[in-house]
């Protein structure tokens, strides 16, 4: 078994990170020596027992430029004391220390790339902000070696954009059985059609408020259930009480991902709809998506690129066609008066979460991995 250590570094809550979560499981798992560094932010879960080493740094900050200058900079001096042979840098927001201490120590780098950084609808609307991050990407991106990303419509635009080889390893569950845990079953929901629109990316421009006002126009055979945090989640709450759709709208703390589905397991349409405002949006693949496949849950979708190509190969669910209220409610309506299409689809799931799985997946993790321990002299 390899021996190698890995330091993986995040911006990310530790706790609710899935992705990185079940890289390192798999690394880990295969005889790598794992060290996952990120923060700890005000509202933060108390961390799980994990069979490898983590680390979370307490900052003063917790968004905006300073969060960004204090994390880059203890990561620095933190990679920089600490043994390693390979790091791993997430995303452009971590590239730069990992880059310089890569260079410093000799050491190899890796680039899980999942993000289209520099755009982020944040950064749009600040270019002076968007400038900098872009000259960082522009600088170290062509010089990193191992590069991969979690879609194939992001592959292609780094690969336009820097003429650089880029993997993909997408996002997507470990497929397992998982029963229902009666201690999570939602009260007062008999004979509701639930709807779940989750995640920790609850944000500006993700057609949730859209989507709440949306309930206005339906009746109460519907329940809208969010579970997670963000930014909006305020906003949402105040639409519910302004239009007193409190019988129609619950709201549930972000929670480890293994009870989310308990959550998700209850619902009869996971929603996901974006807003194709920025290359970020148009290019992703949202994580909840087959979330809501492993859960054996239809999908009502926006029609990003990614999203719309992987529903239409497995035919697990529709899309909204705008983003008006009226006519996402419609769409609600519609599935919910067509269970001929509801049960293709709900066939159709069992297929699709036995052919894109974090297992498919980790056999690529691991050959990138494998490749970098040979050409480096790490076996």
């Amino acid at each position: 078994m390899n021996k190698a250590t890995i330091i993986v570094s995040v911006t990310t809550d530790l706790i609710t990170d899935q992705r990185v979560y079940k890289v390192c499981n798999s690394l880990h798992t295969h005889g790598y020596k794992i060290l996952l560094v990120g923060r700890k932010k005000k509202d933060s879960m108390p961390m799980d027992i994990r069979p490898y080493k983590t680390h979370r740094f307490h900052l003063w900050f917790e968004k905006g430029p300073l969060f960004y200058a204090q994390y880059n900079l203890y990561l620095f001096f933190y990679l920089l004391f600490h043994k390693v042979d390979i790091l791993l840098a997430n995303d452009l927001d971590t590239l730069l220390p990992n880059y310089l201490v890569s260079k410093i120590k000799r050491v190899s780098l890796a680039y899980d790339n999942h993000e289209y950084f520099t755009g982020v609808p944040e950064l749009i609307a600040r270019p002076r902000v968007q400038k900098i991050w872009k000259s960082i990407e522009k600088w170290i991106f062509p010089k990193v070696k191992y590069i991969y990303t979690d879609n194939f419509a992001k592959r292609s635009l780094f690969v336009e954009e820097f003429k650089k080889p880029v993997e993909v390893v997408m996002n997507v569950p470990i497929l397992q059985e998982s029963a229902f845990d009666p201690q999570y079953k939602l009260e007062g929901v008999e004979n509701k059609f639930i709807l779940i629109y989750q995640g920790t990316g609850i944000n500006v421009a993700r057609g949730t408020e859209e989507l709440t006002m949306a309930m206005e126009y339906l009746d109460e055979r519907f329940l809208l259930l969010f579970v997670g945090s963000g930014d909006v989640i305020d906003v949402l709450k105040a639409i519910v009480k302004e239009k007193a759709l409190g019988n129609r709208v619950r709201f549930v703390p972000k929670v480890p991902h293994h009870i989310l589905k308990q959550y998700t397991m209850q619902a009869q349409l996971g929603v996901t709809v974006d807003k194709p405002i920025s290359e970020n949006y148009i290019y992703s693949f949202p994580n909840k998506v087959f979330d809501y496949v492993h859960a054996g849950v239809p999908v009502l979708a926006s029609r990003l690129q990614e999203v719309e190509r992987i529903m239409n190969l497995y035919g697990i669910g529709t899309f909204v066609e705008s983003y008006e209220p009226k006519h996402i409610a419609e769409r609600i309506q519609w599935v919910y008066d067509n269970p001929q299409a509801y049960a293709e689809w709900k066939k159709n799931l069992v297929q699709a979460a036995k052919e894109i799985n974090w297992q498919e997946q980790e056999k690529v993790l691991l050959g990138i991995y494998n490749r970098i321990c040979t050409e480096n002299g790490l076996v």
